[in-house]
């Protein structure tokens, strides 16, 4: 119960913080899609990292079959590196109508629907087959459409692989490694309960930002996919990574729900056959990256371990217990069937 306790009063505490601030960046740029919308517009698509990240990668295929198959009429801007704010202000400003897309972990989105982040818990699927299966089920439909309430409509789930554990000063070689281990989390419940399981003492931090608070040694352990590691080289500031694949990382591509409607039904199939194909492309990237670029960090200097899982398993099986109460059983029941 205290464990339920304290993950409603982040929550809180994170809805309060996120909706006290103003993104200054989308308030110059000022590229709200005007609300007489009727066959053109210009959709400002902002996420946090990089241009040469699968998401960057998959986003630039869905600006070039939108523009391409709208002819023109609907443009899409792209802004990357956090340059309209990291994962959090990113979507506290799309659902205040400052941006119109974004592109992030599912767990971020859970501090406004919480069932859109029941994909990341511990150690739920094996491969990443399993994953996807699940992903593009009716279930996870119908827990797509709680982000409805918010202003959210998803339109496809791109993938961010499977969240392994890098540090600065030692590897983790079985979990007593992990104990009180000062460890950066995304603004993911799912992931600070997970790490909480395993002895370390979590902290959510912008991704932007997370390079630099690595090399100065305010962190001295983060968790990202082997992807993420790779493309922002978080090697020249991190001298181990273990492959625990604790928890699958979602990435819903969504748009804002208002703009969404304006749209025709023959503009929505266009924007939704690229957000397919953008997908399709992305998911093919990542399970490519996740499987050549452990070599390729090794490389690069950093030692690899593999230490054996079933003990973080069994460190980390309470966590779906904490979240009963938040999915509810039948949400629980479902998915275990699906698996």
């Amino acid at each position: 119960m205290n464990k339920i306790k304290s993950i409603f009063i982040f929550v809180c505490l994170s809805f309060l913080t996120f909706s006290c601030k103003k993104n200054e960046k989308t308030q110059e740029l000022n590229l709200n899609i005007p609300q007489n919308y009727t066959n053109t517009a210009t959709i400002l698509l902002g996420f946090s990292t990089d241009m040469n990240d699968p998401r960057g990668i998959a986003s630039s295929i869905f600006k070039e079959e939108v523009e391409k198959n709208s002819d023109g009429r609907i443009k899409i801007e792209i802004y990357p590196n956090g340059q309209l704010g990291d994962d959090a202000k990113l979507i506290d400003s799309l659902i205040k109508g400052n941006i119109d897309m974004t592109v992030s972990s599912a767990g971020n989105f859970a501090i406004y629907a919480t069932k859109i982040g029941i994909s990341a818990l511990p150690f739920l699927f094996s491969d990443f087959d399993e994953a996807w299966k699940f992903m593009d089920s009716d279930i996870e439909k119908e827990v797509d459409k709680t982000l409805e309430d918010f202003g959210i409509t998803v339109l496809s789930h791109f993938d961010n692989g499977f969240r392994c554990i890098t540090t600065t000063n030692k590897p983790i070689k079985n979990i007593s490694d992990i104990k009180n281990l000062n460890i950066r989390t995304p603004p993911n419940q799912i992931i600070l309960e997970t790490m909480l399981s395993l002895g370390a003492r979590p902290k959510q931090y912008p991704f932007n930002e997370l390079k630099s608070a690595l090399k100065s040694g305010e962190f001295d352990s983060q968790e990202n996919p082997i992807p993420v590691i790779y493309n922002s080289k978080l090697f020249e500031v991190q001298k181990y990574l273990s492959i625990t694949n604790h928890s699958y990382d979602a990435m819903p591509l969504v748009i804002r729900k208002e703009l969404w409607e304006l749209f025709s039904d023959s503009d929505k199939k266009i924007i939704i056959d690229a957000a397919n194909k953008a997908k399709n492309a992305n998911r093919k990237l990542v399970k490519e990256q996740t499987q050549s670029f452990v070599s390729k960090l090794k490389e690069s200097g950093m030692t690899i371990t593999y230490p054996d899982l079933r003990e973080f398993k069994e460190a980390t099986s309470n966590v779906m217990d904490v979240f009963t109460n938040v999915y509810g059983k039948d949400l629980l029941s479902k998915l275990k069937s699906q698996l």
